[in-house]
């Protein structure tokens, strides 16, 4: 008696059909970047550098509680700061410039002006004022430090954005583009 089974038949069927490497004719996307640990708290001491140039730059006004030119420097840090935080957090660059360079900058600028006032202080004999002059130092190393980590620059590096594509997606973008 012959079999009533059709799953002979069906695997025969299966064997001869022609086979095709997987992947071919798909775009698979690249992964996402993933934004490295270092970049938040780069950010966060990015703020905290901030935030001191903001509390020297008050006490430069009241000291003469008027305007003048001098209260330009922390404002322009500060401001300049902030913007290497967010360039961090967010993965980008300002023109040629990266945001970890941006963020180092305006973190050295300030590490060497408290270095500086931290010896004028000390010298003047005012012990108590240097060592809160030089408690004053953590936000500028912090982001000085974590700002110029491989991860960090690797990750507001310019041009990023392209090297993420895959070889299709690079020319597929050339293809639009003429």
């Amino acid at each position: 008696m012959p079999s009533t089974s059709t799953r002979r038949a069906g695997a025969a069927a299966i064997r001869h059909r022609p086979r095709r490497p997987l992947g071919r004719g798909f775009v698979v996307p690249p992964p996402a970047p993933v934004r490295p640990l270092e970049a938040p708290f780069a950010a966060l001491f990015g703020g905290l550098v901030a935030l001191e140039d903001g509390y020297l730059g008050w006490l430069l006004w009241d000291a003469d509680r008027s305007w003048s030119w001098y209260l330009l420097v922390p404002l322009l840090l500060g401001a300049g700061a902030l913007l290497g935080a967010v360039l961090v957090l967010r993965g980008r660059g300002l023109g040629p410039v990266s945001g970890s360079a941006v963020l180092a900058w305006s973190s050295v600028l300030p590490l060497l002006g408290l270095l500086a006032l931290a010896m004028f202080l000390a010298a003047l004999g005012d012990g108590e004022a240097a060592w809160l002059a030089l408690l004053l130092l953590i936000g500028p190393i912090g982001g000085l430090v974590l700002a110029r980590r491989r991860p960090v620059r690797e990750w507001t590096r310019r041009g990023r954005a392209r090297a993420d594509r895959g070889p299709r997606q690079l020319a597929s973008g050339r293809a639009q583009r003429r």
